[in-house]
C-alpha cells in the first residue's frame, strides 16, 4: 500500500498535467497511459457546450475527442490561486484531489482532478475522474446605464431604473418566470453577461414564495451552504435561516443587483414563432389586464413546489370538514383543541404536524408510503461537510460537482448507512411505533430521493421524536376502511376530526408545460427531472431542451447558484 503521507501532492498533480498537455497534441490520442479504462469525465459546457458525463476510454475516445480540438482546450494546469492539491475521501477510495484551470476558444476553464496510483506501478498516478467547467467566457464588461450618471440636469438613478425595468422601449432578451432562488439565479448570472432580463412572478413581492409558507418554516440547511451568486449571505446570519429572513434578502438582492422584476403578474401561454425565433407570450396582471412580450429565450424557474398536489382518494368527498393543502397551511394557532388528520409523512407533513402539536392540536400523521427519516444534526448536514473544511465557496462547489452520478451514487450510500447509525436510536423507537422506513433506491438516501422525486424524506427537528413518543399520532392509510362527515373508520373504529391537511407534495413541471406551452411542446421537452442515464445527468434542468428558446432552473440554493452559472452561459453561446 502506498503511504501518501511522503508524497509531493502538488508535484503528482503538476507532472499529470504536463503529460495531459502534450497528450492533447497527439493525434491518436492514447489514453491508456493518463486514464483508467472506466474513468469518467464530466463537463460543464466548457468542451461540449453541454452538462455530461462520459464513462469510460472508449467514449472519451469517441465523444470528447472532436470537442476538445473544437474548442482549443489547453494550458491545463494546477490552479495555484485555489486550494492546493491533496488527498481526501471520494466514495470511500483514497485520491489525490486538485483544482485546476485551463483556457478554450470561449473563455477561462477549471475543474477538478482526482489521480489514484496505478496498480501495476504505485509510484504512477492515472485519472480516476476529471470535471471541466467553464468558469468565464471572453466578455467585455458593460455597467449599468444607471451607474452612469453624472448629468444634474438628467434623470437621476432611480429613474433610469424605473425605465429600464418598464420595457417601454424595448423587448426582454430573456424572460425568466419566477422569482425565488432560482429566477433570481439565473437573472443575476445573465446580468452579468449583459443579457437583457425579466423577471416576473404572480406574488406581490420578491420573497413572497418564501414568506407567505407556514409560520414556523426555516431552511434544513445551514448558512454557508445557501449563498445566492455574487453575494453571499453576512457572517452574523444564523446557522439555520427563517422564511421571513430569506425572504428579505431576497428583496435585498434584487434591488443590490438591480435585476429588472415585475410582480403582480403571472405567466398565461407562450407560442413559439420559429421563423423569427422568438416567443409571443401572454401574461396578466393582478387586475386582470393582458399583455404581449415577445423574448427570445424563456427560462422557467417556478420550482418543484407549484402546483399543489391532491390526491384521488375514494370516499375522500364524504368527509364535510375542512380540506387543505399543506401548501396553504399557515399556522397551528386557529386550530387549538381540534383534531387534525395529515396525510403524508414528508417534510412538510412533518413540520405541519409539529406546528399544530406546539399549539395544542390532537394531531394524527397518516403514512401512505415508506419515508427516510435523518436527524438534522448531524446526519443531515454529512453531505455539507465540505463546505467546512475551509475552502472557499467557490472551490467547494467545484469539488461538489465534480463527482460522476456513480461516484455520487456511491457516496450518498455511504452516508446513508453512517446516518442509519447516528440515527439509531430514532429509527429503533419509529420501527417499534409501526412507522415504515426506506432509504432510497439502493440505499442512496435523502439526496437521491429529492433528485428523482422531490421528496420522500424529512430532516428531524423534533417531530420524528414526537411522533415515536406518540405525541403525534400515526396511522397507516391501508387502515383506513372508509370516510365519513366527521371522520374515519380506523380499522373497526370511528375517529372524529375537524380537518384533514394534505401533505401529498406538488405536481410536476411536465404538467405545467403542458398547461402553459400545450401538448405538442411538452412533448417535445418531455421528462423533466430525474436522470438521464446516457447522459448521467438530470433530464432537461439546466441545460438546452429540445424545445428552442426554453430552458429551466429548479431546485435547493446551492443548486441554483452553481448550475445558474452554467445555465447562462448556454444562453450566451444562444444568442451569438
Amino acid at each position: 500500500m502506498l503511504d501518501f503521507n511522503n508524497l509531493d501532492f502538488s508535484n503528482i498533480c503538476e507532472n499529470w498535467f504536463l503529460n495531459f498537455n502534450d497528450f492533447l497534441n497527439d493525434d491518436k490520442f492514447n489514453y491508456d497511459n493518463l486514464f483508467y479504462s472506466e474513468s469518467h469525465w464530466r463537463d460543464f459546457v466548457s468542451i461540449t457546450g453541454d452538462i455530461i458525463t462520459f464513462t469510460g476510454i472508449k467514449n472519451f475516445n469517441d465523444k470528447l475527442r472532436k470537442n476538445i480540438i473544437k474548442q482549443n482546450a489547453r494550458n491545463f494546469c494546477v490552479d495555484t490561486s485555489r486550494t492546493p492539491p491533496r488527498e481526501v475521501i471520494r466514495a470511500g477510495e483514497k485520491v489525490i484531489e486538485a483544482i485546476f484551470s485551463f483556457k478554450t476558444k470561449e473563455g477561462i476553464g477549471e475543474g477538478v482532478l482526482r489521480l489514484m496510483p496505478s496498480k501495476k506501478n504505485p509510484t504512477h498516478f492515472k485519472c480516476w475522474s476529471i470535471s471541466t467547467s467553464l468558469k468565464e467566457l471572453n466578455l467585455k464588461k458593460v455597467s449599468s446605464k444607471a451607474s452612469m450618471i453624472r448629468d444634474f440636469k438628467a434623470p437621476n438613478w432611480l429613474d433610469i431604473r424605473n425605465f429600464e425595468k418598464s420595457y417601454v422601449d424595448r423587448e426582454p432578451t430573456v424572460l425568466v418566470v419566477g422569482c425565488g432562488q432560482a429566477g433570481l439565479s439565473i437573472a443575476s448570472r445573465l446580468k452579468q453577461l449583459n443579457i437583457d432580463t425579466l423577471v416576473i412572478d404572480k406574488h406581490e413581492r420578491i420573497g413572497d414564495n418564501w414568506r407567505k409558507r407556514y409560520h414556523s418554516l426555516t431552511l434544513h440547511n445551514q448558512t454557508q451552504v445557501n449563498h445566492l451568486p455574487l453575494m453571499p449571505f453576512p457572517k452574523t446570519w444564523p446557522t439555520y435561516i427563517a422564511k421571513d429572513k430569506l425572504a428579505g434578502w431576497f428583496e435585498y438582492y434584487a434591488e443590490s443587483l438591480e435585476l429588472n422584476v415585475w410582480n403582480n403578474t403571472e405567466f398565461m401561454s407562450a407560442e413559439y414563432i420559429s421563423k423569427d425565433k422568438i416567443w409571443d407570450v401572454k401574461i396578466k396582471d393582478t387586475k386582470g389586464k393582458t399583455k404581449k412580450i415577445k423574448p427570445q429565450h424563456i427560462v422557467m424557474a417556478i420550482g418543484v413546489s407549484s402546483v399543489p398536489q391532491m390526491p384521488n382518494i375514494k370516499g375522500i368527498e364524504n368527509f364535510k370538514g375542512e380540506k387543505i393543502h399543506s401548501g396553504y397551511f399557515k399556522s397551528g394557532k386557529p386550530y387549538q383543541n381540534k383534531n387534525v388528520l395529515v396525510f403524508g409523512t414528508g417534510t412538510s407533513s412533518h413540520d405541519v404536524c409539529q406546528d399544530l402539536h406546539a399549539n395544542g392540536a390532537n394531531v394524527t400523521m397518516v403514512q401512505r408510503s415508506p419515508t427516510m427519516i435523518v436527524n438534522l444534526e448531524p446526519s443531515a448536514q454529512l453531505p455539507y461537510a465540505l463546505y467546512q473544511e475551509g475552502p472557499s465557496t467557490d472551490d467547494c462547489d467545484l469539488i461538489a460537482i465534480s463527482s460522476p452520478l456513480s461516484v455520487l451514487k456511491k457516496t450518498h450510500q455511504i452516508l446513508t448507512k453512517k446516518s442509519k447509525k447516528l440515527d439509531s436510536e430514532l429509527l429503533k423507537k419509529l420501527e417499534k411505533i409501526g412507522f415504515v422506513l426506506d432509504y432510497g433506491e439502493d440505499n442512496t438516501g435523502w439526496q437521491f430521493k429529492y433528485l428523482t422525486r422531490g421528496g420522500g424524506y424529512y430532516f428531524n427537528v423534533g417531530a420524528s421524536n414526537l411522533v415515536a413518543d406518540q405525541k403525534i399520532k400515526l396511522i397507516q392509510f391501508s387502515d383506513i376502511k372508509d370516510f365519513l362527515s366527521d371522520g374515519i373508520i380506523y380499522n373497526s373504529k370511528k375517529l372524529k376530526y375537524d380537518s384533514f391537511v394534505f401533505a401529498t407534495g406538488y405536481k410536476g413541471q411536465e404538467y405545467m408545460v403542458k398547461k402553459l406551452f400545450g401538448n405538442e411542446v411538452a412533448d417535445k421537452v418531455g421528462k423533466i427531472w430525474n436522470f438521464d442515464t446516457k447522459k448521467q445527468e438530470l433530464n432537461n434542468m439546466f441545460v438546452k431542451t429540445n424545445q428552442q428558446g426554453l430552458w429551466f432552473i429548479a431546485g435547493s440554493l446551492a443548486q441554483c447558484r452553481i448550475f445558474s452559472k452554467y445555465l447562462s452561459f448556454q444562453i450566451s453561446k444562444e444568442l451569438k
